[in-house]
């Protein structure tokens, strides 16, 4: 029996290291006194920075929703442009805390790279724009199409496997940004710009003449859009993961910006748990007990980042489509806190 007692004590101290090891995101987030954001270098109503090097979209929203639960600040955020062959070693190689920066959920992804997905921000699916001249109505009439795409991105094999699949032609014409897709569609390099759907939405409106160009109505790939993290450290996951349940909850319970304040006053059980004012659910996070109510008073809710950036308050105009909530139309979902 004494024996066993240095082998037990040995075994809870690496236990305990581990455990340690693993929850150091947060420490260094706080330490530092900023979160470091990778977002994506230009792409209108996700991630674009203005004339005064103000940042702001959706993703960047995202961002800023996760310094607000940390820090009651959300401006408390370093950004980090990154291109789509850059983003997942930069947080692989820790430059950056989390990536916020449209980029799709697959498995080969978080086995290639050692990252997670927390979960999804934004449903999206790829898509074609093409010229208005060119009369078409579906992506099966593309046959002999000149076609930009980044590569590093799921969009390439995408389109080549539709392309190939229903024995039509293709040039693929590479660009290494979408600034590069833009120049080279309106310098007529390709006829057909392809990638999510949303992101066609914000192209579309910073080519030399927008409405000579359309969005095909056919979209040929599951895009789940989502912030991504290291697999090292759980409890990060974790605070990533329910930033983004929270917004959501909120949404669906009726909480926003401006019915905060009565939110907190709330009698009903949801609403007293999500604002903190039941039970203490940020503790295992590592948070305060009002870290849901910090993020939804300085950023919002989930509908409120997304009709400002990209849906009807925005320029894109995107409709709410999947991203709905589950119970009016779409997809979006998040587990109750409780």
């Amino acid at each position: 029996m004494r024996k066993m007692i240095p082998i037990f004590l040995a075994l809870t101290a690496t236990l305990a290291f581990s455990v340690a090891a693993q929850s150091q995101t947060l420490k260094t987030v706080q330490d530092r006194g900023s979160l470091v954001c990778g977002v994506n270098p230009g792409l209108e109503g996700f991630a674009s920075k203005d004339a005064n090097g103000q940042w702001s979209g959706f993703d960047v929203d995202f961002c800023r929703a996760l310094a607000a639960a940390i820090f009651n600040d959300p401006s408390k955020v370093q950004y980090v442009p990154l291109s789509a062959s850059d983003r997942f070693d930069a947080l692989k190689n820790k430059q950056i805390d989390v990536l916020s920066r449209n980029s799709t959920w697959a498995m080969g992804r978080e086995g290639d790279y050692g990252v997670v997905f927390p979960g999804v921000t934004y449903y999206d699916g790829q898509a074609f724009l093409v010229p208005k001249g060119r009369n078409l109505q579906s992506a099966l009439e593309l046959d002999g199409s000149k076609v930009c795409v980044q590569p590093g991105t799921t969009t390439e094999p995408n389109f080549i496997d539709f392309f190939e699949t229903n024995h039509m032609k293709y040039e693929t014409v590479h660009a290494a940004s979408a600034d590069d897709m833009i120049k080279a569609y309106d310098a007529g390099q390709c006829n057909v710009l392809t990638t999510d759907e949303s992101g066609l939405f914000a192209m579309r409106l910073r080519l030399a003449q927008p409405n000579d160009s359309m969005i095909l109505p056919d979209v040929i790939s599951k895009e789940p859009l989502g912030p991504v993290v290291r697999q090292d450290d759980m409890q990060w996951f974790n605070i990533v993961k329910w930033v983004n349940f929270a917004m959501i909850d909120a949404e669906e319970l009726g909480v926003n910006s401006k019915t905060i304040d009565e939110a907190l006053k709330s009698e009903k059980t949801a609403v007293k748990r999500l604002v903190g004012t039941d039970g203490d659910f940020g503790k295992p996070l590592g948070l305060s007990s009002d870290w849901a109510a910090r993020v939804i008073r300085t950023v919002g809710n989930y509908g409120e980042v997304f009709d400002r950036n990209v849906g009807a308050h925005s320029k894109l105009g995107v409709p709410r489509g999947l991203n709905e909530l589950w119970n009016n139309g779409g997809i979006q979902y998040a587990p109750p806190i409780r």
